[in-house]
């Protein structure tokens, strides 16, 4: 059975979204309802709306993010042996930077 007053709401997300130019760069989610008692946690895992899930979305959708994180460990991995410590990027990093 499907709520007609939710499947509008996609329609219009459809519309608004996916006949643009660029749509390519818009994923959106929707909501799995299994009807089961769950922490609100594990209620964002069921429908792949975590932070784990979303940061792996991220990774496999944009070409260069997974290479610059491999040019960055090896960066950091020839520092390292070169100098005996931390990138000063890393360890001058602070929260807010």
């Amino acid at each position: 059975m499907v709520n007609v007053v939710n499947l509008m709401k996609l329609q219009l997300l459809h519309r608004l979204t996916y006949r643009r130019t660029n749509q390519g760069n818009l994923h959106v989610r929707g909501y799995k309802e299994e009807g089961a008692i769950t922490t609100p946690f594990d209620m964002t895992v069921l429908n792949d709306m975590d932070r784990f899930h979303l940061a792996m979305d991220v990774v496999e959708r944009v070409p260069t993010l997974r290479a610059d994180g491999a040019d960055s460990l090896a960066e950091h991995e020839r520092y390292i042996r070169q100098e005996g410590v931390d990138l000063p990027s890393i360890r001058d990093w602070r929260w807010g930077d």
